[in-house]
């Protein structure tokens, strides 16, 4: 019999490629956004699996949605990836932010002890959770210190999903996942929004890219490798948490920098900065310490953030 996944936020970056691993590896993919009937789905297109992956309406932060969705589709996973995903956006919405990520993952795993479904449940926590751990890499015992709605969310739900698993013997994990990027991402990102005006400058264009801080540190990876690491989590006899990285930091400032070279650019030339492009709060370092999901999964990421730049911007040519 073929396994059964349900995807919640299928159209976003994560969820596509997760969506094309489980169909090469023979499973019946079910994924929800809040309104299937008018999401465009464009990461799914871009791949090509869009017309094999059978698309449902639900909204997670509305249990009876959740529980009429997961009652219909009897998944053997549980992919839960939707809710906000902007940190720079949580701080103007802070109430939307926790409703679509704490409550929704409140109401999937209701839902799943209310049905008393035996299925196996992935949360998507986010190393916002961690804030910034003082130039040292982050591991699953590292505790929380979130700096935005977004981390809070983040934490809220992590912790939710620990105590279910605890109190009801659920299948539950998290997967706590570093910065991970690829041409999908929207260019709200900083990544894209770096690469797709360097790109645009080297074509021509007169424009200069506004950034805020570009001494921040992130752990950056490949998001189709993350996603693997999220099908094994579930794959083990026993539920477990761990931190998806690379295990290597660098600085805003050395990811600009190496755009801007990809193009045959100087980046000085082209880049300004601004206050307002500031968060409230900002993690200056961010690291992962992926070791558990190598010596218990077999996972660990083959691409670094030079390996990322270069993908990127051969996407954009």
């Amino acid at each position: 019999m073929k396994k059964t996944a349900l995807i919640t936020g299928i159209g976003g970056q994560d969820g596509a490629y997760l969506a094309q691993l489980l169909l090469k590896k023979g499973y019946v993919v079910f994924g929800t956004s809040r309104d299937a009937g008018v999401s465009g789905f464009s990461s799914l297109a871009r791949l090509g699996i869009i017309g094999q992956v059978k698309l449902l309406s639900m909204a997670p932060h509305d249990f009876k949605s959740t529980l009429t969705v997961i009652s219909k589709v009897q998944p053997d996973e549980i992919y839960h990836l939707a809710g906000q995903t902007s940190v720079g956006l949580s701080f103007e919405q802070p109430s939307e932010t926790i409703e679509s990520i704490t409550i929704g993952t409140l109401n999937i795993l209701e839902a799943l002890r209310f049905l008393k479904l035996p299925a196996k449940f992935y949360h998507a926590s986010s190393s916002e959770c961690f804030g910034d751990t003082q130039g040292l890499p982050a591991d699953e015992h590292t505790p929380f210190n979130p700096v935005s709605p977004y981390a809070v969310a983040k934490a809220s739900a992590h912790w939710l999903v620990r105590n279910y698993r605890d109190a009801h013997n659920m299948f539950a994990v998290n997967g706590i996942s570093f910065n991970h990027e690829s041409e999908l991402r929207p260019e709200r990102f900083v990544t894209q929004k770096v690469v797709r005006a360097a790109h645009r400058i080297a074509q021509g264009s007169t424009e200069k890219l506004t950034l805020g801080a570009l001494c921040i540190s992130r752990d950056w990876g490949w998001a189709p490798e993350y996603v693997e690491a999220m099908w094994l989590m579930l794959q083990t006899e026993q539920a477990n948490d761990f931190v998806i990285a690379t295990g290597q930091t660098n600085s805003l400032k050395d990811f600009v920098a190496q755009v801007f070279a990809c193009f045959g650019l100087e980046w000085t030339e082209h880049v300004l900065h601004d206050d307002q492009l500031m968060r409230p709060n900002e993690i200056a370092w961010s690291q992962g310490n992926p070791d558990k999901a190598e010596r218990l999964l077999g996972w660990k990421a083959k691409k670094h953030m030079g390996d990322v730049i270069k993908i990127l911007c051969d996407a954009q040519i």
